[in-house]
């Protein structure tokens, strides 16, 4: 089970990312989850959204480059030590982590983590072999 993530690249100087969560924002784009990375030419935002047709249209026509992938979306208990299980399983298994973000959901005590790994398939159903919940595209529009 994956989720699909849109990656916007930005250049970096001031307003870039301003425009791009404007052009969302003007189109009644909800984010679910955000990241953004940085170096000094250029900006990646990373984002989940609740219309993912819609906001790769939107992004299109407002000229952001960018592209859709997909990452696993896991439900971790929002207490301490939450997210060192779910790597702990991760590591036992030897899944490579190219990076992850987290944010809370609308469930008290609910927190979620993305995460981009190699063989995503494979970490998903490690993950879910040790009680930890994958979360689907619709979940996440939901929240």
């Amino acid at each position: 089970m994956s989720v699909k993530q849109i990656s916007v690249f930005l250049e970096n100087k001031p307003g870039a990312l301003a425009d791009m969560t404007r052009v969302l924002a003007e189109n009644n784009i909800d984010m679910r989850a955000f990241s953004l990375a940085e170096t000094s030419d250029f900006g990646i935002a990373r984002v989940i959204v609740d219309d993912l047709y819609k906001t790769t249209t939107v992004l299109k026509d407002a000229g952001f480059i960018h592209t859709v992938s997909s990452v696993l979306a896991v439900a971790i208990p929002d207490v301490p030590g939450g997210l060192s299980q779910v790597l702990a399983v991760l590591n036992e298994g030897e899944v490579n982590i190219e990076y992850m973000y987290a944010f809370l959901g609308g469930k008290k005590n609910s927190a979620y983590m993305i995460f981009k790994v190699t063989g995503h398939h494979r970490a998903a159903a490690l993950l879910t072999e040790k009680g930890f919940r994958m979360v689907d595209q619709d979940e996440l529009s939901e929240l």
